[in-house]
């Protein structure tokens, strides 16, 4: 019988495209449906918010200046990574206490809502925008344009639920800092993988792992923050949080009902700023 110890991966944060651990050092155990040790997650901090706004903030104007086509290719890229990832995918999300064949649906489902997220990426103006008549010699355009940084507070499916608030946010330029399931952060971690090794631009996504309580209201607060989705905050911590993105006047996104059912286009206009262009016929 072997005395050899086993190495414990702890999975890290996903920030600016690097994989740093929490700066305060700490994390967390991450354990199954069952109680049983699976991993440790890095738990982050109020610092590795700002850290990851500031790369957020970086890679935006880059992200939101390539064309509609060009974002739909690399997401659809990360679709194609993630099909290849499935078995993983499967387990981690199993590891939060589904059965093979919950997992196997969650997985299937989580690829298919990225693919459909993707392919409104050159669509989403021609539903959101209009050529609006008006009275003169004059083209009036209306024209919808990127918030900025979103902040994200992922609901506790694995990774479904991580998918259906990502990307709706990125898909239309924005880019995005997200607090992921505290208690199943680790397929949020294996899509960072997912990320990091596609064509992403490194800032476009943010993960954070940890306690959502304690990072929450540091994303709510954020003045660099343009707007947040409260999708994973219980109901009775909203008010406050609302009152904290106040503060600079965010934007502030949380649908009604399930998250989890047809998405429909309301997360893809929640972040979203429709800008009006006049334009003089014949110039």
């Amino acid at each position: 019988m072997s005395d050899r110890l086993t190495v414990r991966k702890t999975y890290k944060l996903y920030i600016g495209g690097a994989f740093p651990r929490s700066e305060s050092g700490r994390s967390y155990p991450v354990t199954d449906g069952k109680g049983r040790f699976v991993a440790n997650a890095s738990q982050a901090s109020r610092k590795d918010v700002r850290d990851a706004v500031v790369a957020a903030r970086k890679a935006f104007g880059g992200w939101s200046g390539r064309t509609a086509y060009n974002r739909a290719q690399i997401l659809y890229r990360v679709a194609e990574m993630l099909e290849g990832r499935r078995g993983q995918f499967i387990d981690e999300v199993r590891h939060g206490g589904a059965s093979k064949t919950q997992a196997a649906a969650e997985v299937d489902a989580a690829i298919d809502r990225w693919v459909w997220y993707a392919g409104w990426a050159d669509k989403v103006s021609a539903v959101a925008g209009a050529a609006n008549p008006v009275s003169g010699p004059f083209f009036n355009f209306s024209t919808p344009e990127p918030t900025g940084v979103v902040g994200v507070v992922a609901p506790d499916s694995p990774l479904l639920g991580l998918v259906s608030v990502v990307a709706p946010a990125i898909v239309t330029g924005n880019t995005a800092v997200v607090v992921a399931s505290e208690p199943a952060p680790l397929a949020a971690v294996t899509l960072a993988e997912v990320l990091a090794t596609s064509d992403l631009p490194g800032g476009v996504v943010n993960i954070l792992t940890g306690h959502r309580a304690e990072l929450a209201p540091w994303l709510a607060s954020h003045m660099d923050v343009n707007a947040v989705d409260l999708t994973g905050v219980p109901d009775g911590d909203v008010p406050a949080l609302q009152e904290r993105a106040a503060e600079n006047l965010k934007r502030v996104f949380r649908a009604a009902g399930d998250w989890a059912a047809d998405p429909g286009t309301a997360r893809l206009t929640a972040f979203l700023e429709v800008k009006t262009v006049w334009h003089t016929v014949g110039v």
